[in-house]
């Protein structure tokens, strides 16, 4: 008779089938056989399930990779050069988090991420930049440029024309008469009518205008026809930053839903893939994403407490420290009028509240002098810590290296936009305080941070990962994935009737070179 320890030691070795026997005395552990096989009556059969083997086999193919998780982009760098290069090295795939930087700065990441990791998958992040549709397209031009073939699209409420002209320029057929992409995207959203625009062609009056602009040429408008704008598409749940608090549960099947709609109204002849986002922390909740019929995996706020992660010491600390409800909704440095928010980490920072503040402020009054003059003090001493006035001399500077000359001009008309973009500056410093751990401005971090944080540490309480010193990206991402399979092999005996000891599919975190023996030992 087998050993509850037995039992359990039997479903977390991954790498093995195996056939679990229930007779008289209990349940009997044995290697699945042709004879055995014969009668499975009173059999529980438990496939052998290895990291590789979860997720869609398209999706990575396409992308060149071993396993099916992708560690998404964080912005200002704090999705680094470092945390990218780990992915493109153990088989993962990584965006940098371009979001924030300037065109050089992106440049920069670009030459050292090629000359490290050559034909490893990499990618870049473009974010939509209602405000800014140069920007939008001046980084375009640099991916292409620079020969960058896949980018991670965010933030987009509708197809533009910077994110045509990169999927399609270039694009032709080969010699067997396939047509070729040489730019892809994978997009990240979470409404379903932004999602529906992705998975379809794109829009002929945005070709024509490329063509007009003599930007591609006829015959590439031409094939844009057969091709999506995105084979695949990332379904982002309740995760840090710009976030729609979607529930992963409705999402995702909504979103393959739409995959399956798009194919048989398009006919692509590459298929199409929904992965899921937001949420993604622990075994258990990577092994629903895969059951549900996730293509891949993305994680964000856990990779930000990572040793490779863009962002100071300080900061990882408390994100390492943080437990589910630690976080709230707070207004947004872009899109701030229009009551855009982002979900952060509230614990040790009062840059919700402080934010907060902000916005009704700017809701409620005209101009920054129509304040009581006990908040124009508060907000001069305790946010800006300078005058208005010095606040608006250092922000016009800003708008006016970027070339936005109209955007000063209407602030210098309209009070109500001058102190729009004052409170506007100290939402979008806020973030980069943060990365550079500047001390006097602790109180006022925004860490961009969703409730998978709270799980993840949780997770790792009393492991060899609870302290951020010891999370390397990498190392994460297989302890999901290997949990991921020991979850789903107890589901697989559970399904069948198997009733299994408490703590079957718990597993607890291992190190690096633990996992790797355990996938490479040689099933029996």
């Amino acid at each position: 008779m087998t050993s509850q320890i037995d039992l359990v030691r039997a479903i977390h070795d991954i790498n093995r089938p195996q056939l679990l026997i229930t007779s008289f005395d209990g349940i009997h552990i044995s290697r699945p056989s042709q004879s055995n096989m014969a009668s499975l009556s009173e059999q529980t059969y438990v496939p052998a399930i290895r990291p590789e083997n979860l997720g869609d086999l398209a999706f990575k193919r396409r992308h060149g990779l071993k396993y099916a998780y992708v560690a998404g982009a964080m912005a200002n760098g704090i999705a680094s050069t470092a945390l990218v290069k780990t992915m493109g090295e153990n088989g993962m795939l990584g965006f940098f988090g371009a979001g924030g930087l300037s065109l050089a700065q992106i440049k920069t990441a670009i030459l050292e991420l090629k000359a490290a990791l050559g034909n490893k998958p990499f990618g870049f992040n473009l974010i939509h930049s209602l405000a800014d549709p140069d920007h939008e397209m001046a980084t375009v031009q640099l991916y292409l440029d620079h020969g960058v073939p896949l980018i991670s699209a965010a933030a987009f409420l509708r197809i533009t024309l910077p994110l045509v002209y990169y999927r399609i320029k270039g694009i032709h057929k080969n010699n067997q008469g396939d047509i070729v992409t040489p730019n892809r995207i994978i997009a990240k959203v979470s409404r379903i009518e932004v999602a529906r625009q992705f998975f379809a062609p794109p829009p002929e009056k945005l070709l024509d205008q490329l063509v007009e602009r003599q930007l591609i040429t006829s015959e590439e408008a031409m094939l844009a026809a057969q091709i999506p704008m995105a084979q695949d598409l990332t379904a982002e749940a309740d995760s840090g930053g710009h976030t729609d608090n979607r529930p992963a549960l409705a999402l995702l099947p909504t979103f393959i839903a739409l995959k399956n709609e798009a194919m048989a109204t398009y006919s692509f002849k590459s298929p199409l893939c929904v992965g899921l986002g937001g949420g993604i922390a622990t075994p258990e909740s990577a092994s629903a994403a895969f059951s549900m019929g996730a293509a891949y995996i993305l994680t964000g706020s856990i990779n930000q407490a990572c040793v490779e992660a863009g962002i100071c010491e300080d900061v990882k600390k408390l994100l390492s420290q943080a437990e589910q409800a630690d976080v709230a909704m707070a207004p947004s440095a872009d899109m701030f009028e229009i009551g855009a928010r982002v979900q952060v980490l509230k614990r040790g920072t009062l840059f919700p509240v402080r934010a907060e503040k902000l916005y009704q402020f700017y809701k409620g009054y005209a101009c920054f002098q129509d304040l009581p003059p006990a908040v124009q003090k508060e907000i001069e001493d305790k946010f800006l810590l300078t005058s208005f006035d010095a606040a608006w001399q250092s922000t016009r500077g800003f708008f006016l290296s970027r070339g936005q000359q109209q955007e000063v001009d209407r602030a210098e008309q309209d009070p109500a936009h001058k102190m729009a973009l004052v409170f506007r500056s100290y939402l979008g410093q806020s973030s980069r305080w943060a990365i550079q751990g500047d001390t006097q401005r602790k109180m006022d971090y925004q860490i961009w941070c969703g409730p998978a944080m709270g799980a993840f540490n949780q997770w790792a309480k009393g492991s060899f990962l609870e302290p951020h010193t010891n999370r390397f990206a990498a190392e994460i991402a297989m302890n999901l994935l290997t949990g991921a399979c020991v979850v789903t092999r107890a589901a697989f005996a559970r399904v069948q009737g198997l009733e299994l000891p408490p703590g079957a599919s718990l597993f607890s975190p291992m190190p690096l070179d633990e996992i790797l023996e355990l996938i490479s030992s040689k099933p029996m």
